[in-house]
């Protein structure tokens, strides 16, 4: 016989659960959510079956988790998958409708306590890029790109989105994660309908912060109710704050930041130029204002921390894995809320558990970071490990801390991580009338060759005394025998009593420091104004009329 023809038989053995428990499993990530922990979380949620079915509640909670696995493939397939490895069982052959109500009969509840116990923080002190000195760097951030199947009740549950041309093909769900920068675990998560808006859902969140924790976030967290919350938890921030804000500079630091107040909190601001020199040479400059509650400069140098900052785009990356390669950016498969819920949790718990495997892996090897691990392929052998039904529980002769998809996340070991910039933009614009926005920005991913942080120092933003005492001290000795100005709406004008007493409180709050110059923005929250937005167009009436001087943009002095 040739020995091109030779043959060999290969075998190995299947170790799972018994009878019709068989088909409840995950592969190897049955490891990571072992029965003991399924059966306890269905007895915590009275969902356990009140008899024994052939298709009983533990493994209608695998099931739900495969479903995640497979995104695309309908129920009947998905249970195929789960059998494939178990040649020779009498197994059920359940059809879709059964395995529909398998579904609705196990919930949401367990699986949401499934995700409870495996979300948190999983890397180790010594564990690269999950740091800075002694805290722990976390995330901020919103997801609303996920969609749910146009059904009556998911579009009362969760509205529509209205564009210009029409309303929106699919309603939107808001997902909103506390995640773990470096190893991109999940710590935390809510969704909902998105009307609630993203501060709404953050707030959900906050009992996971600890004061070993550092938060990392972007302009859409730098409202004071949230950063007051968000360090009375005991957590420090570094959070990215509009240009619009005129922060007081109470006092400027050699590193260039300055220190000063906002929310009641002591806090440090950051204004830099970032300055990248591209592959092709061209050069793109970006202004960065940041807040943090890091105020010792000399510990913590501005540049630093400007640098730090860039870690918060690691959440982006945990939902590129989660939305686009764990579910393939295809919409939901369930038709009412409570199936996107549950659906929801599957995925959040499953996307958990294969970062917990990664990360585990990864840290095998000392020094290696983790955002070295390819989601992809950890994914792709789970999946596998899952058909064959391989690993199921752990060998008893032999004991292998890696695992298979551990042993496939080092082989395939991502390059370190290089400077780049990728631009955000809008791919596939909703109007049709979509024209080209003038841009000097590369379309793609370039690799960065400089960059360069130029800090703003403090000194050059108008010198601004603390609030408080300030404002007490200038209308106690300009204002004792005035008024209060007249509360004002948008709905309703000022009256003639509240516009001269308003133009008094301001006149006499800049007679208090007559060298000064100061932002009508600022004035009117030392005076309480409603709406700022008015008080500026009154600032600059009262310029052209010549009671103040104009010296920049929303800038005046005395004349």
């Amino acid at each position: 016989m040739s020995r091109q023809s030779a043959t060999i038989t290969v075998t190995h053995a299947i170790t799972t659960a018994d009878g019709i428990y068989a088909p409840g499993h995950l592969g190897e990530l049955t490891q990571q959510i072992p029965f003991e922990l399924v059966d306890a979380v269905l007895a915590d949620s009275k969902a356990t079956q009140r008899r024994l079915r052939d298709l009983p509640s533990r493994v209608g909670v695998y099931f739900v988790l495969a479903l995640t696995l497979f995104p695309r493939l309908g129920y009947v397939r998905v249970w195929g998958k789960l059998v494939a490895g178990l040649h020779g069982l009498a197994l059920p052959t359940p059809s879709d409708k059964a395995l529909r109500d398998l579904r609705r009969r196990v919930g949401a509840a367990p699986i949401k306590a499934l995700f409870d116990v495996l979300a948190g923080p999983i890397a180790q002190p010594h564990t690269p890029g999950a740091r800075y000195r002694r805290w722990r760097t976390v995330a901020f951030d919103g997801c609303s790109s996920l969609k749910v199947p146009d059904t009556t009740r998911n579009r009362d549950h969760y509205g529509r989105a209205c564009y210009r041309q029409a309303w929106a093909g699919y309603p939107m769900l808001m997902l909103m994660t506390l995640v773990e920068t470096g190893t991109r675990a999940l710590i935390g998560a809510a969704f909902g309908a998105p009307a609630d808006g993203e501060n709404a859902y953050a707030l959900r969140l906050l009992a996971h912060l600890r004061s070993d924790m550092l938060v990392l976030a972007d302009r859409a967290f730098d409202a004071d109710a949230f950063l007051r919350q968000v360090t009375a938890t005991g957590a420090h921030l570094l959070v990215r704050i509009r240009a619009s804000r005129r922060p007081p500079v109470m006092a400027a630091l050699p590193d260039g930041s300055f220190l000063s107040i906002l929310a009641g909190v002591k806090v440090r601001i950051i204004d830099a130029d970032v300055v990248a020199t591209l592959a092709d040479g061209r050069r793109l400059q970006g202004r960065y204002r940041l807040v943090t509650t890091l105020t010792d400069h000399r510990t913590d140098p501005a540049g630093q921390l400007m640098r730090l900052y860039h870690e918060r785009w690691e959440i982006e990356s945990a939902y590129l894995a989660l939305r686009h390669t764990l579910l393939t950016g295809a919409v939901l498969r369930s038709g009412d809320p409570a199936g996107v819920e549950q659906e929801m949790w599957a995925a959040l718990t499953l996307y958990q558990a294969l970062r917990r495997v990664m990360t585990e892996a990864v840290e095998s090897r000392p020094g290696t970071d983790p955002d070295r691990a390819c989601f992809t392929t950890a994914l792709e052998r789970a999946r596998e490990q899952l058909i064959t039904a391989c690993r199921v529980l752990p060998e008893t002769d032999r004991i292998d801390l890696l695992g298979e998809i551990g042993r496939a996340v080092l082989a395939d070991l991502l390059p370190a991580r290089r400077r780049r910039l990728s631009i955000r933009k809008v791919k596939s614009p909703i109007s049709r009338y979509h024209t080209h926005r003038a841009d000097d920005r590369p379309p793609g991913s370039v690799t960065i060759t400089d960059l360069h942080i130029r800090i703003h120092p403090g000194r050059t933003a108008p010198p601004v005394t603390q609030p408080g005492p300030l404002r007490s001290w200038a209308l106690d000795r300009h204002l004792a025998d005035t008024t209060r100005p007249v509360p004002v709406t948008r709905r309703s004008k000022p009256t003639v009593s509240a516009r001269i007493s308003r133009k008094q409180h301001a006149l006499a709050l800049m007679r208090a420091q007559p060298g000064r110059s100061w932002h009508a923005r600022e004035i009117g929250q030392f005076l309480d104004v409603p709406d700022l937005h008015s008080f500026c167009v009154q600032m600059a009436q009262w310029a052209r009329q010549g009671l103040v001087r104009k010296i920049g943009h929303g800038i005046y002095a005395l004349p």
